[in-house]
């Protein structure tokens, strides 16, 4: 298995690695049988990819053996993102490689430079990416990746611009809809989780990114990554300490009130 260098692995400000933890911690509750998946969204330029590198190497951090998959065939960023480069020079192979049976799942399956990160980048664009994760090559791609690696995350074309996703979510466990605050309808989103369940899929849930967190407490704009409810949970959590303040007086004077005598003082 050849070796990847990745020169822009990014950076994770407190913030995004909190709410990271928060994604990984929810994904591992959510069972030892969902191993392998998926992440989407709705409409280009969501962050989905960024989301789903970031999630992979995150999960390595915590002793995971991990296998990111780049099944957009049409219009792939990650290479040129990442800014990867071949350890030896050589041109970097893909999933359409695989798929077309011109290389093999070991020609086309890197390692990369981070501990317990690999990669299956898309390979070079192709005219009809439906009917090549149609084919039994790809079964047979997550059917080895799945026991071989802790994790698979495999990284799709969103559901507004094709329906890859949609096939690529009857091969995984769960699917995980990457949502950018503020871009798309409503109407949309649902759309996009309704097309990955009439397919077949197991939606897992939603990731809330490029959040604005100045709203909610945190005095600044943090753009990115922030798990489902997790700034909702942060201010019912302020708000209810709040109201305890005001009501018993909590790290500050305590309010002159006289008790009645049949009701028990709990601080």
């Amino acid at each position: 298995m050849k070796t990847v260098l990745i020169g822009n692995p990014g950076k994770f400000s407190y913030a995004m690695r909190e709410a990271l933890r928060t994604l990984k911690t929810n994904i591992k509750f959510s069972g030892d049988d969902v191993k392998v998946i998926m992440l989407t969204s709705s409409a280009p330029n969501e962050g989905k990819s960024s989301m789903t590198f970031n999630l992979a190497k995150s999960l390595t951090e915590s002793g995971k053996n991990v296998l990111l998959i780049d099944t957009d065939m049409r219009k792939s960023v990650l290479v040129g993102r990442l800014q990867a480069k071949s350890e030896d020079g050589s041109e970097i192979m893909g999933l359409s490689h695989y798929l077309s049976g011109q290389q093999s799942i070991d020609d086309t399956t890197y390692r990369t430079d981070i501990e317990n990160l690999y990669l299956m980048f898309a390979g070079p664009s192709v005219p009809n990416p439906t009917e090549l994760l149609e084919k039994k090559y790809f079964a047979k791609l997550i059917k080895n990746a799945r026991d071989c690696f802790d994790y698979v995350l495999v990284d799709t074309a969103p559901l507004g611009a094709a329906i890859d996703a949609a096939i690529v979510s009857r091969h995984c466990d769960a699917s995980i809809l990457v949502v950018a605050q503020g871009v798309e309808p409503s109407k949309n989103i649902v759309e996009a989780k309704n097309q990955i369940e009439a397919a077949g899929g197991k939606i897992l849930g939603v990731v809330l990114n490029k959040v604005n967190m100045g709203k909610i407490g945190y005095g600044k704009v943090y753009g990115s990554y922030y798990g489902k409810y997790y700034g909702k949970y942060y201010n019912e959590y302020m708000e209810e300490e709040e109201e305890l303040h005001k009501k018993h007086g909590l790290f500050g004077k305590k309010k002159e009130k006289k008790k009645k005598a049949s009701k028990k003082d709990i601080y």
